[in-house]
C-alpha cells in the first residue's frame, strides 16, 4: 500500500504539476479517487505511468497528465451538467461525478459500460447516468460541460449546440499524428470562442465524423 501510495504522489508530483496543474482541488482529487481501480487487472502496475493504458475494445485511458489538465481547463462547477461520449475505465467519469452535479457518460461497447458501472458502484458514484449508443456526432440534451475522450477528425456542429450558455467544450480534433485539444466556449447563443490548449494524440471515437475527402 505504501509503494502505491507513493507512485501516486510520484505522479502528481513528476507529472501533474509539471504540466501547469496547480488547482488544489483537482489534486486533492487526484489522491482520493483511486486510480489504480480503474485499471485493467493485468495492467495495475501501469496505473500511475506517463502513457495511455490498452482497455481493450480499441479503447485506452489517457494519461494521468491529460486527465488532470483537461479537468482543470473546464473548471467544473457543482451546479454542473456534464456529458462524457466515451466511459472507458469510468475513471474520468469519477472525477467529473465529484465535481459537478451530474455527469451523463455514454460507450458505444457494452462491455466496457458494464465493467466501468461497477468501478463507479464501488466509488459510491451516485450522481452518474450510464448510456450505451454511439455519441459521436452528438448526445440529446444540453450540458453545461461536454467532454469527447476520443479525438475526431472533424468536430460535430451538435456538440456546440448542446452546450448551455456559458458552457464548455473540450475535444482533440484532428487525425494522427498531429491533433489539437481545444476548449470551446458558448459566450453567446451564437458565439462560441475557441482556446487551442495543446497538441497531442489519442485514438480516435469509434464512427468519429471524417472530413470530406476527393475521389478521382
Amino acid at each position: 500500500m505504501q509503494n502505491m501510495e507513493q507512485a501516486r504522489f510520484n505522479m502528481i508530483e513528476q507529472q501533474i504539476r509539471p504540466w501547469d496543474v496547480l488547482d488544489t482541488r483537482i489534486l486533492d482529487l487526484l489522491h482520493r479517487v483511486r486510480r489504480e481501480q480503474f485499471v485493467p487487472a493485468d495492467k495495475k502496475a501501469m496505473a500511475f505511468m506517463d502513457m495511455e493504458i490498452p482497455l481493450g475494445k480499441g479503447a485506452s485511458m489517457w494519461p494521468p497528465k491529460l486527465e488532470a489538465r483537461v479537468l482543470q481547463e473546464l473548471h467544473v462547477k457543482r451546479s454542473d451538467r456534464v456529458l462524457e461520449v466515451g466511459t472507458g475505465s469510468g475513471y474520468l467519469t469519477a472525477l467529473l461525478s465529484a465535481l459537478a452535479s451530474h455527469v451523463t457518460s455514454v460507450e458505444i461497447n457494452h462491455e466496457l459500460s458494464e465493467i466501468a458501472k461497477s468501478h463507479l458502484h464501488a466509488h459510491h458514484c451516485e450522481n452518474v447516468t450510464l448510456e450505451t449508443g454511439d455519441a459521436s456526432h452528438g448526445w440529446e440534451g444540453k450540458y453545461d460541460v461536454i467532454v469527447l475522450t476520443g479525438s475526431t477528425p472533424v468536430l460535430p456542429r451538435s456538440f456546440q449546440e448542446s452546450l448551455n450558455i456559458g458552457g464548455r467544450l473540450f475535444a482533440i480534433v484532428g487525425e494522427a499524428p498531429l491533433m489539437e485539444a481545444k476548449l470551446i466556449t458558448r459566450v453567446a447563443p451564437d458565439v462560441f470562442e475557441t482556446v487551442n490548449l495543446l497538441e497531442t494524440s489519442v485514438a480516435p471515437l469509434e464512427n468519429a465524423e471524417q472530413p470530406a475527402r476527393f475521389v478521382f
